[in-house]
């Protein structure tokens, strides 16, 4: 299967992990020689629940047996993904009550960007230098990293940049602005904290310009900071909310949510301002409804938090530079590149699953599943500590 993976399949880097996979349960993947390894990642911040956690694989088998896809996007009242957006506005503050359902965080990021020019009637776009939302045309636009932008282009136009943090930029927000878009933490660079009150100012200003804040949540999102969005921390409720990764446990998904007024602006003038096949497909929606309720109804979210303090009073080490990130969205900052690589390709040897993030090159991502208990971070920690000690000597 290796031989026809690297011959049939279309490879993102020369050296993928190319691990076999034969099945996954909890906080464990299994190869085809059946050892379990410990998933420090969680398919990138994807499986909030675990691999296969058996009440999304019950949602999943019971709607695959009424209907799976019956008709595009918007057409067809589907229970699941009515009940999904329903639910998901009970638990939004202010005028997020209307969600539009698609395919991918990236997806979720165009729809945005369409709804934020469409509704304003302003083309300007700001983003943050060092972000990343994701890698369609669109979503590659808001990236200043030239290296990854140059083979691609033309991009979109009217985008620009402001510095994550930076009170100074605020100015750069202006009557011309449709909409300034971030991440409510930043990931790619590094598991990047908004300052606090960072993050309201910057809606402020929005507010005074008449521009809308964009917040992409689909790192954070769904509880690994220990509350279901990252913005409740800050005390800053965006215009429009994207989401994506953690949303179905492992499924095909993303979103986007705003005011209902707003968007509506998407359906008319013109007709089918956003259209989308496979969005709100009823088995993923039932998968994310699924996830969302256990969410909402166990202590996983508050126990992040706890979670959190756990890893911070084992991981300590002379090669561990700083640790970044909120809950269960952790950053291990090396001391330098060479031993953020060693320490991952290591760990993988001995069956513990960490990954790179995109950026900041020092940087080790910790993102397990939120189901993850303490014997396990210890296990993982002590294989963590294990090998920095070998790479010291």
């Amino acid at each position: 299967m290796k031989k026809d993976f690297f011959t049939y399949q279309a490879q993102t880097t020369p050296h993928p992990l190319a691990l076999e996979i034969s099945h996954a349960k909890g906080s464990y993947i299994y190869d085809m020689q059946g050892n379990g390894h410990l998933d420090f990642v969680a398919g990138v911040s994807v499986c909030s629940l675990g691999h296969c956690h058996p009440k999304v694989v019950g949602a999943v088998i019971e709607q695959t047996r009424k209907y799976m896809h019956v008709m595009v996007y918007g057409e067809f009242i589907q229970q699941p993904a009515v009940e999904f957006s329903k639910y998901l506005a009970s638990l939004l503050p202010g005028n997020l009550e209307t969600t539009y359902l698609v395919n991918s965080g990236t997806e979720a990021i165009e729809g945005a960007i369409k709804l934020a020019r469409r509704y304003t009637g302003r083309s300007k776009l700001i983003a943050a230098k060092n972000a990343y939302h994701g890698n369609t045309l669109g979503s590659l636009s808001l990236m200043n990293f030239e290296e990854r932008k140059a083979p691609f282009r033309p991009l979109i136009p009217d985008i620009s940049f402001l510095e994550f943090n930076s009170e100074q930029d605020l100015c750069k927000i202006s009557k011309d602005t449709a909409a300034v878009i971030l991440e409510t933490i930043q990931g790619g660079a590094g598991f990047i904290m908004p300052k606090e009150g960072y993050l309201k100012k910057v809606k402020d200003r929005c507010a005074e310009v008449g521009a809308l804040l964009i917040l992409d949540e689909i790192q954070p999102g769904f509880g690994r900071t220990g509350n279901l969005f990252a913005f409740e921390h800050y005390q800053c409720i965006p215009d429009i909310l994207v989401m994506g990764k953690g949303m179905a446990s492992g499924l095909p998904v993303g979103g986007f949510t705003a005011s209902r007024e707003m968007m509506n602006s998407l359906s008319d003038s013109p007709k089918l301002g956003h259209i989308t096949t496979f969005g709100g497909n009823p088995v993923i929606a039932a998968a994310a409804m699924a996830t969302l309720k256990e969410l909402t109804n166990s202590n996983l979210i508050p126990e992040t938090l706890e979670k959190e303090k756990h890893f911070r009073s084992r991981l300590k080490h002379p090669y561990i530079k700083e640790i970044r990130g909120k809950g269960l969205m952790l950053s291990l900052i090396m001391k330098n590149e060479e031993i953020a690589n060693n320490l991952i390709l290591s760990c993988a040897k001995k069956n513990l699953i960490l990954f790179w993030l995109l950026f900041e090159s020092k940087a080790v991502r910790i993102s397990p599943p939120l189901t993850i208990n303490t014997e396990e971070i210890d296990l993982g920690c002590d294989i963590i500590l294990q090998t920095l000690n070998e790479l010291e000597q």
